[in-house]
């Protein structure tokens, strides 16, 4: 229980931040899964448009620091290596 207004303040912030930030997550995720049903389905074109699509909003999420800049690289490569070997 919040004693101060300040401890009032911080958990009204705390609370707004943490929606926004869960938005960023489910989005991150929703077009990293669009990349991958395009891979499963063997749909090269369709798995490109969704990479292409997913890369800004994936570095996104590093500049808001909802994820780590290696972790994201990391995952865009391999992402793109799978994209590549495609037939």
């Amino acid at each position: 229980m919040a004693n101060s207004k300040q401890a009032e303040k911080r958990i009204r912030q705390t609370s707004r931040q943490t929606a926004v930030n869960r938005m960023r997550v489910s989005r991150y995720r929703t077009y990293v899964k669009k990349v991958e049903s395009a891979l499963e389905a063997g749909d090269k074109s369709n798995a490109q448009t969704a990479l292409k699509e997913a890369q800004p909003i994936m570095h996104g999420a590093v500049t808001k620091g909802i994820m780590h800049r290696n972790t994201v690289n990391r995952k865009l490569s391999r992402l793109a290596k799978r994209v590549n070997a495609m037939a």
